[in-house]
């Protein structure tokens, strides 16, 4: 990409993106293009992080390892469903998963728990993602058992007009009086460590990011 092409789209991106000033929004495209590769010389041809790539990143950088979540997570990235995640889903995706306030990440987290889509998190969406999500215990009981009762314990804590799911604001109340239900159902944003160590690399020489 040449420069005055660089420079236009970091204008743009930095114009519509809250969290991240010009330097910050050039190192992102940067690192963008480095990930992408040489598929970005073809004409005709998307330019972007297929899914395979991008769960490439969030478990290398991010630490994830859950696949139901990380492909969940593409899907909050790739606003547009066309399977790959382009340079301005990469950059506003990374400005709520990096530093977004408490209510765009609480947005963010319900529509990756909401399997759906439904607009709510039913009783089978938890069971299946804290399924996932939690270490298999060799014991001699029905280990299905046990998440059936964090289900309940969970929407005991969390269902407050006691429908039997999820609604947002039962999930936004709940999260606002305990910051860590944030990530009640596995996790879908990066720890703080992961975050400043991508940030102190990127922000200062995204060409040296792959040597992390």
């Amino acid at each position: 990409m040449n420069r005055k092409k660089l420079q236009k789209l970091t204008d743009t991106l930095t114009k519509s993106c809250k969290h991240f000033n010009k330097f910050e929004v050039n190192c992102l495209i940067t690192l963008f293009y480095n990930l992408v590769g040489d598929v970005a010389e073809r004409p005709g041809v998307v330019i972007g992080l297929d899914r395979n790539a991008f769960r490439n990143i969030l478990h290398v950088t991010f630490g994830m390892t859950d696949d139901m979540i990380m492909d969940r997570v593409f899907r909050g990235f790739d606003k547009d469903n066309d399977g790959c995640v382009n340079v301005s889903e990469w950059i506003h995706g990374l400005s709520l998963f990096l530093r977004g306030t408490l209510e765009e990440k609480m947005k963010y987290c319900f529509e990756v728990f909401d399997l759906n889509g439904d607009g709510f998190i039913s009783k089978e969406e938890m069971f299946h993602m804290l399924k996932n999500s939690l270490l298999k215990q060799p014991s001699e009981e029905d280990p299905d058992e046990g998440i059936k009762d964090l289900v309940e314990i969970t929407l005991k804590k969390m269902d407050q007009d006691h429908d039997g799911k999820l609604s947002f604001a039962d999930y936004e109340n709940a999260v606002r009086e305990e910051t860590l239900l944030l990530e009640a159902f596995g996790p879908c944003l990066p720890d703080p460590k992961s975050q400043m160590e991508f940030e102190a690399q990127v922000f200062k020489d995204p060409n040296d990011f792959n040597d992390m």
